[in-house]
């Protein structure tokens, strides 16, 4: 490192410890604004907190409704906040972002989940991991490069973004749709996902949803003969899938380093399996009728590699029920795609993986480990449709701790973290690069 960027980098570590009590209570308030995703719930609230904030930093904000994008409604309108501060001179810009949804609370905590409670120098709290710890980071990471910075050439920009947590296509996918991340206007993105503080994520593995349905015929459940189950046939699918899927898709490994080490495998999850009447509400007192299923949906989750053709991850599910066809009388069924993302992987030479991997070891004295996230973020769709390359995922925060009761992320690491992410921001916009 110059003399010259090695005495910003000092101003700036100083600016940010000195922000550290801000950083832990504006990660606080994130938190306490429950983002919940479904429904989608409190999404402008978080998104007027931000502006209030980025405009006092001298940011220039637009608040943003993906009117008409799938998950958009009246009832839960979804919104975004895209923020921009331009530096003294032209340059390149670097674009934070975070998704502002968190996922249902589930069972099990022991603190009160939208509290954020500060224990023992981790901030406990649904989001605080997944992301409000990584969004709090990279807007106290920006606030103390401006401050030390102050004529740099370029554009920051940070955004706070929906439906993350259901597919983003109301975030980040409307969005780029609209132009936010062309490669004209952004040159580097940072989406600071909980990867862990001393890893550089490139990407994703890919992701195919579909509903099978079985079909039957309905009768007395009595004389269950004369009709014909349609959940029995999907027991013969999940026996299908059983003997001959699983055991194959074990087998398929990838190059790509996916972590942990489970998922450097396909995988398929079964999401849900619903057939037969419709489930009674918990304060219903009447039985149940007695009927023979004449339907039975599944959903599957099918993560597959690089090394895999998108074709053949549909063709191999088609062509089990066909096996199962072949071999029981009144087989019918139909599969319907739900949702499909390519595998995407940065290079490791790219600009924003070398200028990142440089300050993870400026900071924390060791080379960043490089790795390739097992299910897919917002990556996606800055790829697939803004056609910017230059994106990482890094951020504070430990990957299983995503979605977990308790979920919490460390004081410590979102500093260290956004020492990481202000350290980035000078070797790239402060023109002594």
């Amino acid at each position: 490192m110059r003399d010259g960027r090695g005495a910003l980098a000092e101003r700036l570590d100083a600016a940010i410890e000195a922000r550290r009590d801000d950083m832990v209570a504006l990660a606080r308030d994130l938190i306490r604004i429950p983002t919940l995703n479904p429904p989608g719930s409190n999404y402008l609230e978080i998104c007027e907190f931000l502006d209030a904030r980025l405009k006092k930093s001298g940011f220039e904000t637009q608040i943003l409704r993906a009117k008409g994008a799938i998950g958009d409604s009246d009832a839960f309108p979804r919104w975004n906040i895209v923020a921009r501060r331009e530096g003294a001179r032209a340059g390149e810009c670097v674009h934070f972002n975070s998704h502002t949804d968190v996922v249902e609370v589930g069972r099990g905590w022991s603190v009160d989940p939208f509290g954020g409670a500060l224990i023992d120098g981790r901030l406990y709290g649904r989001g605080a991991c997944d992301m409000k710890g990584g969004l709090a980071a990279s807007i106290v990471a920006a606030e103390a490069f401006l401050e030390i910075c102050p004529d740099f050439a370029g554009a920051v920009e940070i955004s706070g973004t929906a439906d993350e947590e259901s597919g983003g296509q109301a975030g980040v996918a409307w969005l780029a749709e609209q132009g936010f991340f062309a490669p004209a206007r952004v040159q580097h993105v940072i989406i600071p996902e909980p990867l862990n503080k001393d890893r550089v994520c490139l990407g994703h593995r890919g992701v195919w949803w579909a509903e099978i349905e079985t079909f039957g015929e309905i009768a007395h459940g009595s004389m269950p003969f004369l009709g014909d189950s349609a959940i029995r046939h999907m027991g013969a699918v999940l026996a299908e899938m059983e003997e001959s899927l699983f055991p194959a898709l074990a087998q398929k490994r990838t190059d790509m380093p996916v972590v942990p080490e489970g998922a450097k495998q396909s995988t398929l999850n079964i999401n849900s399996i619903h057939g037969g009447a419709a489930e009674l509400a918990d304060y219903a007192s009447e039985l149940p009728s007695a009927c023979v299923a004449d339907s039975c949906r599944m959903v599957i989750d099918r993560r597959y590699l690089l090394e895999e053709d998108p074709k053949e991850v549909e063709r191999e599910i088609v062509d089990l029920l066909e096996r199962v066809k072949a071999r029981r009388d009144r087989f019918r069924y139909e599969i319907r795609p739900i949702h499909g993302v390519a595998p995407t992987m940065t290079a490791r030479d790219a600009p924003v993986v070398q200028t990142v991997s440089r300050a993870v070891r400026e900071v924390l004295g060791r080379p960043p480990e490089y790795v390739v996230s097992p299910g897919t973020y917002d990556q996606k769709h800055i790829d697939r449709i803004g056609r910017m390359k230059n994106c990482i995922a890094y951020g504070p925060g430990i990957l299983d701790l995503a979605h977990k009761p308790d979920e919490w992320v460390g004081v410590q690491d979102m500093v260290d973290s956004a020492r990481v992410m202000g350290r980035s921001l000078i070797a790239l916009l402060s023109g002594d690069a």
